[in-house]
């Protein structure tokens, strides 16, 4: 995959529903090599472009990275981890533990009911929790306010939303019969409320040709350094401030391995950085975010 992939898919995780002309513009090359470019990324499925409500809006207000240290074969609980709402993300990675899981709750008392859940099965040895604090980086987090409303014709447009993203207006207006200046209307109203993000999703997988790194910060006293840098990489997918083993965690990832590792490098060398510990990405087996509202 391209380095000009890498910039594409970055910005389409701001603006999922970037125009064409747009995205060529911040990324200084013709329309017609974006046009191409994302076609190519969309119909080899390695990039899916969909909206997810916003944490806060479905009353998540406490989430959570959790990593889960196996014993013996794993799929059935893997399987249970993809079935529930509350898990969107389960990762199999490399080093001492085999799956990073991501959870979300309502709050505290949910949360370890979902982590007292996960500890129950006889395959997981041992969990390591860490609660998200602050989330700078995210592709469906959009620090949604309150004050919010949507209708039934907002709901349905979101559950055309989810499966595809960038759905032309017009087409979105057939489906909901309403006309396509007033779906751009309901879209932009759910989008600028933050109610709803628009974003693209990376398959991950070994055929993906993707580096994706998982990275744990101990920070110290410079620690705004350390995030002023890392948030100017296009190669940082995800960050946040963290509560628990680390300080802030992080994931990497970009088609062209060495891009990956120079900031691997640059991270461990920043005065910041107290201490650092990654783990590889092996396969993404569950990435969704969306659900029906």
């Amino acid at each position: 995959m391209s380095t000009i992939d890498d910039e594409l898919i970055a910005a389409l995780q701001d603006d999922g529903r970037a125009s064409y002309s747009a995205l060529a513009a911040r990324l200084g090359v013709p329309r017609g090599t974006v046009s191409a470019r994302l076609k190519a990324l969309t119909e080899s499925g390695r990039v899916r472009i969909v909206a997810a409500a916003d944490p806060a809006f479905l009353g998540e207000t406490c989430s959570a990275h959790v990593s889960i240290a196996g014993r013996g074969e794993l799929s059935e609980v893997i399987e249970h981890l993809r079935g529930r709402d509350d898990i969107p993300l389960v990762s199999a990675i490399s080093g001492a533990q085999d799956l990073v899981v991501e959870v979300r709750a309502a709050d505290q008392d949910a949360l370890f009911d979902v982590l007292a859940w996960i500890r129950s099965f006889e395959q997981v040895a041992r969990i390591s929790t860490v609660l998200y604090n602050d989330i700078l980086r995210g592709s469906f987090v959009s620090d949604y306010g309150g004050g919010g409303r949507i209708d039934a014709i907002d709901s349905e447009l979101v559950e055309l939303l989810r499966h595809d993203g960038r759905m032309s207006y017009r087409d979105l207006a057939a489906r909901v019969r309403l006309s396509p200046t007033a779906v751009r209307a309901r879209v932009r109203r759910m989008v600028d409320s933050r109610i709803l993000r628009i974003s693209a999703v990376v398959t991950h997988t070994a055929r993906a040709g993707r580096t994706k790194v998982g990275v744990g910060l101990h920070l110290g006293a410079d620690d705004q350094a350390v995030i002023d840098r890392l948030m100017g990489w296009p190669e940082a997918e995800f960050a946040a401030l963290t509560i628990g083993a680390f300080d802030l965690v992080a994931t990497l990832s970009s088609g062209v391995p060495g891009e990956v590792f120079a900031r691997l490098d640059e991270l461990k060398g920043l005065a910041g950085v107290a201490g650092m510990e990654t783990w590889f990405h092996l396969q993404t087996l569950k990435e969704d975010y969306s659900r029906a509202i």
